[in-house]
């Protein structure tokens, strides 16, 4: 499976709940929406990271790929970018890990010169705050809906990052 299309599922809320959020009038009721909206966007993130891994190590060797499959299978959750660094890439080898973090500091640049956006603290933020909202129920004050689903496409590119690094 195409690493791309895990996001179908957080694109199609944010699609759905938008409407929705610019004409209600409850600011509990948006934080829950975006809430909700993180738990999804991080979920497309995770599946997303195991299908890079698993595709890679697969196209690399049959065993190898057997072997990714069944260590992705128990990762529930850990997609900070610094346990993806070092915990997931450079355990493929230290190139890379190069290659991921000059592709970031590349598209980073540029991301942010077109949309005002960090990728790489966007894709960290909505991390933290979808464990703050599923792990302990807490609502971040700070962000709203649009400012999460913003987040959410500009994390995305830390993901295209990712698959280009994972390369043959």
């Amino acid at each position: 499976m195409n690493y791309a299309q895990h996001f179908q599922h957080a694109d199609d809320v944010i699609e759905h709940l938008t409407p929705l959020v610019a004409a209600e009038r409850n600011p509990l009721l948006e934080a829950r929406y975006t809430g909700f909206l993180t738990v999804a966007a991080v979920t497309t993130y995770e599946l997303a990271i195991k299908s890079i891994f698993i595709s890679f190590a697969q196209s690399k060797h049959k065993v190898l790929g057997s072997f990714t499959e069944s260590h992705f299978n128990r990762i529930n959750g850990k997609i900070k970018l610094r346990i993806v660094k070092d915990d997931y890439v450079l355990r493929f080898g230290k190139q890379y890990l190069d290659r991921f973090n000059r592709k970031l500091d590349e598209c980073g640049r540029k991301y942010y010169i077109d949309n005002k956006l960090d990728i790489v603290s966007s894709y960290g933020n909505l991390v933290v705050w979808r464990n703050d909202f599923a792990h302990e129920g807490r609502i971040r004050a700070n962000s709203t809906f649009l400012e999460t689903a913003h987040a959410y496409t500009a994390g995305k590119e830390v993901i295209r990052c990712l698959a280009e690094s994972m390369r043959r």
